[in-house]
C-alpha cells in the first residue's frame, strides 16, 4: 500500500506541470518489454490530458505480448489485427520527446498508431528491429543451375521441404516474396537490377549451415553483391495516421520497420523535420524498410517535408495522391455504388456528407461533371452507396471513377538527401500548390514522377502548380523504374490522350541535372510546362543504355516551353 501511495504522489505531481515522465512507470516495465509500461503511461496520459511524455535516454525494448490491438485499415498498406506499442488514438495536445532513447521492437508489432488525434509531437528517438521482416544475403557464386549465397545470423532460416523459410529466434516466420540485388560498395541497387518476382516456393539446396544454393537456372547476379529477399507483406508501418489533425515529427529515426515509415490518410497538415529512413549505423543492412519511406493518400491542409534523408528503403520516398473510386453501378438518378479496387485500399472511408466529388472518365481521366455528397452507406470494405445531393451527370457511366475534388494539401520538399533506394523518389500528385527546392536526388528511376490512374493503383493526380527549383538530379535512372528523370505517368491510354490534359503548370527552374542517360524529361497530358535555366553536366558514372534516347520526350501537352538553360557535352532533343 505504501508503494501505492508513492505512487499516486508522484503522478500527482507530475500532473501540475502536465508533464510525464516514462521512468514513474517503470514498475510496470517487464525485464525485456516496456509494451506494458508505455500502454499505462498512455492510458495516465489520457486521463490528466498530459502535454508531455519524456522517456529518460535509454534502450527500450518491445515486445508484442502484451501491446494494445487493433483491426486496421491503412493506405496502401495491409489491413489486418494490428498491435501497436504507443496507440495514441483520440489523443490531443501532447508531445512524446524520447531525448535521443532508442525503441526496439521484436516481431509484428508497429511503434505507433494515431487515430483521430490532434496536435501531436513526436520527436528525439530512433525505431529499429531485434529481426528485419526482409532478409539479405551475399552472392559468393551464379552458373546455370542457379545462386549460391550466404546468410549473416542476423538474418536465421530454415528449409522446409527444400523451400526457404525466414525466422526469427521463436521460430516466428517472416514471409518474403521477391529478390533484388544490391551493391554494397555504392549502397544502393545495382545496375539495372529488377525485381524477381519468383515468389517464395524457390527450390533450394543447402551447401551448409547459413550457405543455400538457389536452384533458378536463370537467375543471374554479380558475387559480391548482396541480393535482398524482400517482405511479403506491409503489415507493419511504424507511423500509422489516420483522421488527424497537425502531427509533428522531429529528429525522429527509422532504421527499420516491415511496411512503410510514415503512412498518413484522411490526415490534415503534416510536419516532417531531421527524420531519417537509413539503415542501423553498425547493423550492416543494406536495406532500411521494406516499402515507401513516407506516404500520403486524401490528405489536407499543409505537408511539409525538411531537412529529410530517405535512403535504401525498398520503395519511394514519398507519394501524395487521393484515392479514386469505382463506379460499380447506378441505382437511381442520385444514387451509385463504388469499389475500392485495390486490395490496400480496402476500408478506405473517405467519402463524407457534403464532400464535393468529380467523376472522371477511366481512360482519359478527364473530369466530366462535379457533385456533393448527401449521405453515404458502407457496405462492406470494398463497397459503398453514395446519395447525391443533385441528380448525377447523364454520362456517367459504369467502371468511370469518382473522388474528393477540394482541400487537397499544399506540400513543401526542402533540404531533403534522397539516395540509394529501390523504384524513384518522389511522386508528386497533390493538387495544392507544391515546391519542392534545394533536394539531392539519387535514385534508380525517375527521381520526380507524376502519376495517379483509375487502373490499378486507382490514386488521384492531376497536379495544378508545381515549382521544381534549385535541386540537384545525380545520375539517377541507373535502374529500371522509370523513363526519365522527370517524368509524368498517369495511365492515360495513348488513343485518348488528346483529349486530356491531366497535369498542369509544372515549372521546373534552376536545377543541375548530372546525367549519364540522356533522358531528362518525358512527359504527356501536360497543359503548361516550363524548364529554364536549367544546368546539364555529362557524366560518366553510369554506362549509359540509352545513349539514343531523347533529352525531352513530349506528347499531348499543351504550353510548353523548354529554353534558357546551360548545356554541358549533352545533346537536346526534343519531340512535340
Amino acid at each position: 500500500m505504501a508503494t501505492l501511495v508513492c505512487s499516486l504522489i508522484i503522478f500527482t505531481a507530475k500532473a501540475e506541470d502536465k508533464t510525464v515522465d516514462i521512468a514513474d512507470f517503470a514498475k510496470y516495465r517487464r525485464a525485456d518489454d516496456a509494451a506494458p509500461m508505455i500502454r499505462v503511461a498512455i492510458a495516465y496520459c489520457k486521463q490528466i490530458r498530459a502535454t508531455k511524455l519524456i522517456f529518460p535516454k535509454a534502450t527500450y525494448y518491445f515486445k508484442r505480448d502484451l501491446a494494445a490491438e487493433k483491426y486496421v485499415f491503412m493506405s496502401n498498406n495491409d489491413e489486418g489485427l494490428k498491435r501497436f506499442v504507443f496507440d495514441l488514438s483520440g489523443m490531443e495536445n501532447l508531445e512524446i520527446d524520447g531525448q535521443g532513447s532508442k525503441f526496439i521492437l521484436t516481431g509484428f508489432l508497429s511503434p505507433f498508431l494515431l487515430e483521430n488525434c490532434r496536435n501531436i509531437s513526436l520527436r528525439n528517438f530512433s525505431i529499429d528491429y531485434v529481426r528485419t521482416f526482409h532478409s539479405e544475403a551475399k552472392i559468393l557464386s551464379v552458373d546455370k543451375s542457379g545462386m549460391t549465397v550466404q546468410f549473416d545470423r542476423k538474418f536465421p532460416y530454415k528449409l522446409d521441404h527444400q523451400t526457404l523459410i525466414f525466422t526469427d529466434s521463436a521460430g516466428v516466420v517472416y514471409p518474403w516474396s521477391d529478390l533484388l540485388e544490391f551493391d554494397p560498395l555504392k549502397k544502393e541497387t545495382a545496375f539495372m537490377a529488377n525485381d524477381l518476382w519468383v515468389g517464395s516456393n524457390v527450390p533450394v539446396k543447402e551447401i551448409k549451415p547459413g550457405t543455400v544454393k538457389l536452384l533458378l537456372p536463370q537467375i543471374t547476379g554479380i558475387p559480391g553483391n548482396v541480393m535482398v529477399f524482400a517482405s511479403a507483406f506491409r503489415l507493419v508501418p511504424a507511423f500509422n495516421i489516420s483522421g488527424s489533425v497537425n502531427i509533428s515529427f522531429s529528429g525522429i529515426d527509422i532504421f527499420h520497420c516491415g511496411g512503410m515509415g510514415i503512412v498518413a490518410q484522411n490526415s490534415r497538415d503534416l510536419f516532417l523535420d531531421h527524420v531519417r529512413v537509413t539503415p542501423s549505423p553498425g547493423s550492416g543492412r543494406i536495406v532500411s524498410i521494406t516499402a515507401d519511406a513516407t506516404h500520403f493518400s486524401n490528405c489536407s491542409g499543409k505537408i511539409t517535408i525538411e531537412n529529410c534523408l530517405f535512403e535504401n528503403q525498398k520503395d519511394d520516398a514519398t507519394n501524395i495522391h487521393g484515392i479514386y473510386s469505382k463506379i460499380t453501378r447506378i441505382n437511381t438518378p442520385y444514387e451509385i455504388e463504388v469499389e475500392l479496387v485495390h486490395k490496400q485500399q480496402f476500408g478506405f472511408e473517405y467519402l463524407k456528407p457534403d464532400m464535393k466529388v468529380e467523376f472522371a472518365d477511366a481512360t482519359s481521366i478527364v473530369t466530366y461533371a462535379n457533385n456533393s455528397v448527401k449521405s453515404t452507406e458502407r457496405i462492406n470494405k470494398e463497397f459503398t452507396r453514395v446519395v447525391f445531393a443533385d441528380p448525377i451527370s447523364p454520362n456517367t457511366k459504369l467502371g468511370d471513377v469518382i473522388a474528393c475534388s477540394t482541400d487537397y494539401p499544399e506540400v513543401l520538399i526542402r533540404n531533403c538527401v534522397i539516395r540509394g533506394n529501390r523504384a524513384r523518389g518522389i511522386l508528386l500528385n497533390s493538387r495544392g500548390k507544391t515546391v519542392v527546392e534545394h533536394n539531392t536526388f539519387h535514385v534508380p528511376g525517375a527521381a520526380i514522377l507524376f502519376e495517379g490512374d483509375a487502373s490499378f493503383w486507382f490514386e488521384q493526380s492531376g497536379v495544378n502548380g508545381v515549382t521544381i527549383r534549385n535541386n540537384t538530379f545525380d545520375n539517377c535512372n541507373y535502374g529500371v523504374w522509370g523513363n526519365a528523370c522527370i517524368q509524368v505517368g498517369s495511365g492515360i491510354l495513348k488513343r485518348v490522350r488528346s483529349k486530356s490534359r491531366y497535369h498542369k503548370d509544372i515549372s521546373i527552374v534552376g536545377n543541375t541535372f548530372k546525367i549519364f542517360d540522356p533522358r531528362i524529361i518525358n512527359a504527356y497530358c501536360v497543359d503548361g510546362l516550363i524548364f529554364k535555366d536549367n544546368k546539364i553536366e555529362q557524366s560518366e558514372a553510369y554506362r549509359s543504355n540509352f545513349s539514343d534516347g531523347k533529352a525531352f520526350v513530349i506528347d499531348a501537352c499543351s504550353n510548353v516551353s523548354i529554353d534558357g538553360y546551360d548545356i554541358r557535352n549533352a545533346v537536346d532533343h526534343v519531340k512535340k
